[in-house]
């Protein structure tokens, strides 16, 4: 990384306990940084939103800044950017205001790839309006998903596509923007899965033909909640269920009761973080500008680092590696034969490594894989973690293994 990693880890009091922490696909370490907006926030004068007292303003202008920051993040619109409980709330409310719009017969495509908070809602939204519901699959020797998988499944009656932009258990990177040109082809709209893809690359939402993209700030250090983005125009269209005094003005129509100013202000400073890690990334410039750099530092640090973890992994002969997809996260799903995850899990975490053993709610690509619902161990790269880290990793495998 074309950054100093030993500031950075020095911006995570939680990496100071000595753990090696490859959980971050679940959700990473937070920054000091981070902790102190949050706190700041709470402990500052705030109210509802409203321009008459300073509390007031106050609350409007951390939900303004939170807005900005996504949209910065993103490359979206700021006016598009709908924040709610968690991604899985995100794309309940969507999809639940979408399918009102659906006839019976009409069809809507997910992938057996997905996490389930962007397969169940659409099945559930599909069923609720008489549409049909089409899988795609993917290889569950390589672990790829491609753009013709999706595109065998579409038909003149296809809504809607919901595909990931990264596997949460196998990395799989699908050509989102292949398949957007598909779905787009026949009219369709196109929802991301961007949990998993985001901590890791610079994301453009309108590069991917996204027609809706969602994440989870807690998983690129911020707090616990979820976004979804649109385009705003795209959401004026949409009718969701909310109480009768509240806005209908877009976005707030999707944000239900008050919002989480503390969470916000977070959130904000999580995306500051983001945009400060490239070195070269002064405050001066743009901060969409600040955070690409970033993230290709990010980027470039991540494959470094998880290369060292796949050459090490490949030498200890009991380790099992699931899915190989060419275009992934550095994360991997493995197995050591013998040995139930779990107990993996649990040999590792008193050497001091932070790796969970699950399905983590990838539940139908556990079962394609041939997991069943134990699922395996997963392990991620964060921006924080080091070869040191790795190496511990390794050699706590290779004795579980030996």
């Amino acid at each position: 990384m074309n950054a100093d990693l030993s500031a950075i880890r020095d911006d995570f009091p939680a990496l100071a306990e000595g753990v090696a922490h490859f959980d971050g696909p679940g959700g990473t370490q937070v920054p000091r940084q981070v902790a102190e907006a949050v706190a700041a926030a709470m402990c500052s004068g705030i109210s509802n939103r409203g321009t008459v007292t300073a509390a007031e303003r106050r609350a409007e202008r951390v939900v303004a800044e939170a807005r900005r920051a996504v949209a910065d993040l993103l490359g979206c619109d700021a006016r598009g950017v709908v924040f709610a409980r968690s991604a899985t709330q995100a794309t309940y409310d969507v999809a639940r205001a979408l399918a009102k719009g659906w006839r019976a017969g009409d069809e809507v495509v997910v992938t057996r790839l997905d996490h389930d908070s962007n397969i169940r809602p659409w099945i559930q939204a599909a069923e609720s309006a008489g549409a049909v519901v089409r899988w795609a699959d993917f290889d569950p020797s390589t672990g790829e998903l491609t753009a013709d998988d999706i595109r065998a499944r579409i038909t003149g009656r296809t809504r809607l596509v919901a595909v990931t932009g990264a596997s949460n258990v196998l990395g799989t990177r699908p050509d989102v923007p292949a398949i957007a040109d598909a779905v787009h082809a026949a009219g369709a709209l196109l929802y991301v899965d961007g949990v998993h893809l985001t901590p890791h690359t610079p994301v453009d939402v309108a590069a991917l033909g996204a027609d809706f993209y969602t994440c989870s700030p807690y998983k690129f250090f911020g707090p616990h909640h979820g976004v979804v983005v649109a385009a705003p125009a795209l959401l004026a269209g949409l009718r969701p269920d909310k109480l009768l005094p509240s806005t209908d003005d877009v976005p707030e129509r999707f944000e239900l009761g008050t919002l989480p100013y503390e969470l916000l202000a977070g959130t904000t400073a999580a995306v500051d973080y983001i945009a400060s890690i490239a070195p070269s990334a002064s405050p001066a410039r743009d901060r969409r500008d600040r955070v690409l750099e970033s993230m290709r530092a990010v980027e470039a640090h991540e494959e470094r680092l998880f290369a060292r973890l796949l050459d090490g992994l490949s030498r200890i002969g009991r380790v099992r590696l699931h899915g190989a997809p060419e275009r992934r996260t550095p994360t991997v799903f493995l197995s050591v034969d013998g040995v139930a995850g779990r107990e993996v899990h649990e040999r590792l975490a008193r050497l001091g490594v932070n790796a969970p053993a699950s399905h983590f709610y990838a539940l139908e690509a556990s079962r394609r894989l041939g997991l069943g619902d134990a699922g395996a161990v997963r392990a991620g790269l964060a921006p924080y973690t080091n070869a040191e880290d790795v190496d511990r990793l390794l050699a706590g495998l290779e004795e579980i293994a030996g």
